[in-house]
């Protein structure tokens, strides 16, 4: 008889337990590996050792429904209502297909560095009441996610806790917690819900898409286009293609993934890494993809892939690409990136801003 340890679902040595399996209100039998050291999924990396992907519970699962209890009715209906179906998983949200291809890498790694805690490590992000946590551990359970680590503040912003959590990505469905981390110096983007009719992707290789004007880089040269136009655009370009642009907001997690595909290049396996990485810029590369490409290679970093698209829309080609992810600092690129199929999160940074004159409300995420 074969036993499956409930953890890393590896046919290993095995003990058995009675028990009340995290929040399931059902006892059952439950076989786990004897020793932590054959379970790598149960010991979970020390956060400063770790890539540590923040997540909101609204975007990792779709929780429309709670979220207009809240609105409508206020605050005890919302509780009362997570608690009395606090046994029914949430459907998947827009980052949950990410959230399994870091999953998928994880994996990978520890197969070939089974003592190193170069990870990635999610941390569920929420400012719900400790009453709702149940279903979304329930949830997690159910969607066979790997998350151990819940930051659950009853109202409160969670933002305060990304830095001790060594967070290097947030991802949350709240436009006004994005600027508030971003202002504090960390990496953030705002996801919206999943395309009508999203584009299928790999559950092996985890692909990430990069806009570079006030994402990777900063926005200097946009401030250019837009005060001066195009034709200054190019000209500031030719004349400073050998002056490096300064980083953008999300410049760190690049780096973070390059950091770990380079641990596969070290196993010889580049042409079977499970990380690829894209840059996607309505720049042209004559004209002024120079200076874009000197930058990386001057931190030390690089794409797998650069397209430089000249103004062209980038929905097709990331179409084409079928990322996990896209980060892009204009609403119309990740809205025409959204339309064909593609997830796609904003980098409200940068000139290109415009702050929305609406009075704050809580969003319980």
């Amino acid at each position: 008889m074969k036993f499956i340890c409930e953890n890393c679902q590896n046919n290993l040595r095995y003990q058995k337990y009675f028990c009340t399996f995290l929040a399931l209100n059902r006892p059952s039998y439950l076989y786990f590996c004897i020793s932590v050291s054959l379970c790598p999924l149960i010991q979970q990396p020390k956060p400063q050792n770790a890539i540590t992907i923040a997540v909101s519970s609204r975007v990792l699962f779709n929780m429309d429904k709670e979220q207009q209890i809240y609105e409508q009715k206020g605050m005890e209906d919302y509780l009362k209502y997570q608690i009395e179906h606090e046994m029914e998983p949430f459907a998947p949200g827009p980052a949950f297909p990410f959230v399994k291809a870091l999953e998928a890498v994880n994996t990978r790694l520890r197969e070939l560095y089974p003592e190193s805690e170069e990870l990635f490590d999610v941390v569920l992000m929420t400012n719900s009441h400790a009453h709702a946590g149940l279903r979304l551990i329930n949830t997690i359970n159910h969607h066979q996610l790997f998350i151990e680590r819940f930051c659950m503040t009853g109202g409160n912003s969670p933002i305060g806790y990304l830095k001790a959590y060594h967070t290097n990505l947030y991802l949350s469905a709240d436009p006004m917690k994005v600027r508030e981390a971003l202002e504090e110096g960390i990496a953030a983007a705002t996801m919206f819900n999943p395309p009508e009719k999203r584009t299928e992707v790999s559950e092996t290789q985890l692909r990430v898409a990069f806009d570079g004007d006030a994402v990777l880089f900063s926005d200097e040269s946009e401030r250019i286009f837009k005060a001066h136009g195009l034709d200054k655009f190019f000209e500031h370009e030719k004349t400073h293609e050998n002056t490096l642009l300064d980083h953008g907001p999300l410049k760190g997690f690049l780096e973070s993934l390059g950091k770990l595909q380079k641990k596969f290049y070290a196993k010889d396996q580049r042409l079977d890494c499970p990380i690829r990485t894209y840059l996607v810029t309505a720049r042209s590369a004559a004209s002024s993809g120079t200076r874009a490409l000197k930058t990386l290679r001057s931190w030390g970093l690089e794409t797998d892939e650069a397209l430089f698209l000249a103004g062209a829309p980038k929905g097709p080609m990331l179409e084409k690409i079928r990322p996990h992810i896209f980060f892009d600092d204009q609403l119309f690129h990740v809205e025409g990136a959204s339309q064909l199929g593609t997830v796609a999160a904003h980098v409200p940074y940068g000139v290109a801003q415009k702050l929305p004159q609406q009075k704050p409300h809580c969003v319980f995420e």
